[in-house]
């Protein structure tokens, strides 16, 4: 018996050898990389803590473009600008595919602008974007919004008279009042349960894609929903998520009056009703729900992340926040809000706001990107059906790209004049056909949200600046910042500059 099992355990084992050896053959002329293992790949020579860190020290030895093996998943991973500035925007219509997430996929069943390619996404991309600069990327409508999301933010803070508090949810309260705005043409109180309940979902789901687990699943999803892990629960919230999106739906269609759309669920409804009878349309209800999905969470998570890490850096350096605020004071004052025409007289803020997006570096893998065929770049076969991470932490720390790339410095963003300039090689939100749909309404939110905050306040901790560790709190799909209880206590303009 126990011969009987050897022998079987070790044809298996032979089997899988073999199945590799031919996977990696029929593959053409693949890039270099790292020797893998059948089954696991390359997993025990990446960095769990941090593994974008490990396909950086693989590129010193392999390459800018090379393989890498995640479990049985053949990956292809880009480094550097010029690599990744080649493929996402010189070869755009190549790499334009979505890798599947199962962990973000599986529950859209691949609906939505997130979870599609071809011409689903085609649509519904095209679709997202001239909508949202229908609803304000151009005009007044977005921006006041953010405007009137900006007061609210600030009364609270100024409840709290100086004391200590986490901002982390506050944040996400803020951010995601701008996209339900956008979504739902409605905000929510601070203390509305059900909104609240919705945020502490949303938290969940982040923190567990990003977690070990996270990356488990993604890697290996047919064994993990058989295995006993706190995904079950969380798709079990994700779901609650939909059926409050659902219902939302059901209230619009309700209400809905084509001559007037309020929000993107009435331009979709719109839309579904005009192509009702086109057999080849995307623009159906399973697409909506996803997309309405896709918007919610990805556009609360990151742009509060961000809020919460710029808070952390004007803590860490008073300096840079007292410059910021002498600026802000002198341009703007303190008797009205700040609009993105101001952003052209308040380039040291501008600078400061670009450098924490550069700097926190959020989604360092990007979203992975697919072969939808083979692609030749660079001389080399990629293969149909392989993942491609176009390695943006490689581009935004990318030392002959950034004077300083490892420190946090504004003057990235400035010329010798002091005045604002633009560097290619900010990436934040990716490039080319499938960069950030928001990124427009991103850049808005940090702006005016970060600039409003310091004509009100002054930020601090009752441990000092060097209590405040800029290194994220833990680093995968996304680099979550560190959380600290904060003091926001008002601003007042320093007697020189009132005399100004």
């Amino acid at each position: 018996m126990e011969f009987s099992a050897t022998a079987v355990l070790a044809g298996l084992i032979l089997a899988l050898l073999w199945m590799f050896h031919v996977k990696n053959k029929r593959t053409g002329r693949l890039p270099p990389g790292p020797t893998a293992l059948p089954l696991i790949g390359n997993l025990l020579q990446i960095d769990k803590t941090a593994p974008f860190k490990s396909f950086v020290k693989f590129s010193e030895t392999y390459g800018p473009v090379m393989t890498v093996y995640l479990g049985w998943q053949r990956t292809i991973v880009l480094v550097g600008y010029d690599t990744v500035k080649e493929a996402l925007v010189d070869q755009t219509d190549e790499f334009t595919g979505r890798a599947p997430i199962p962990f973000l996929h599986n529950p859209n069943k691949n609906y939505g602008i997130g979870s599609s390619n071809g011409e689903r996404w085609r649509q519904l991309r095209r679709f997202t974007l001239t909508t949202l600069r229908d609803f304000g990327m151009g005009r007044k409508g977005m921006q006041e919004w953010i405007q009137e999301e900006s007061k609210h933010l600030r009364a609270h803070m100024h409840t709290l008279k100086g004391t200590p508090f986490d901002p982390s949810f506050l944040l996400s309260c803020t951010v995601s009042n701008v996209i339900c705005c956008l979504v739902f043409g409605q905000r929510f109180s601070y203390e509305d349960k059900q909104f609240l309940r919705l945020l502490t979902i949303l938290s969940h789901i982040g923190k567990l894609n990003s977690s070990p687990v996270g990356q488990m699943y993604n890697l290996f999803p047919r064994l993990m929903d058989h295995l006993p892990s706190p995904h079950h629960k969380v798709f079990e919230e994700y779901e609650e998520v939909r059926q409050f999106i659902k219902k939302k739906i059901q209230e619009h269609k309700d209400t809905l009056d084509p001559s007037i759309p309020r929000d993107y669920i009435d331009s979709f409804l719109i839309r579904i009703n005009q192509e009702k009878d086109l057999p080849t349309t995307e623009f159906h209800y399973d697409n909506l729900v996803s997309t309405v999905m896709t918007i919610f969470l990805a556009g609360t998570q990151t742009t509060s992340s961000t809020l919460r890490y710029a808070l952390n850096v004007l803590i860490k350096y008073p300096d840079i926040q007292e410059k910021m605020q002498q600026e802000i004071d002198s341009v703007i004052g303190k008797e009205r809000c700040p609009n993105m025409e101001d952003r052209k007289s308040l380039p040291f803020s501008d600078a400061v706001i670009h450098e924490v997006q550069r700097f926190l570096d959020i989604v360092p893998f990007s979203l992975p990107h697919y072969a939808l065929n083979d692609i030749s770049f660079r001389g080399y076969t990629i293969p149909k059906d392989t993942v491609i991470i176009p390695l943006l932490h490689s581009v935004l720390k990318e030392e002959k790209q950034w004077a300083t790339p490892r420190s946090f410095n504004p003057q990235h963003f400035l010329d010798k004049n002091g005045n604002f300039k633009k560097n290619p090689a900010f990436v934040p939100f990716s490039a080319g056909k499938r960069a950030c749909v928001g990124e427009s309404l991103a850049r808005m939110e940090l702006f005016i949200f970060i600039v409003s905050l310091l004509q009100d306040f002054t930020f601090s901790c009752a441990e000092g600046p060097d209590s405040i560790n800029l290194i994220p709190a833990f680093s995968s799909f996304v680099n979550v910042p560190r959380r600290y209880p904060i003091m926001a206590t008002p601003h007042r303009k320093r007697c020189s500059d009132q005399a100004v």
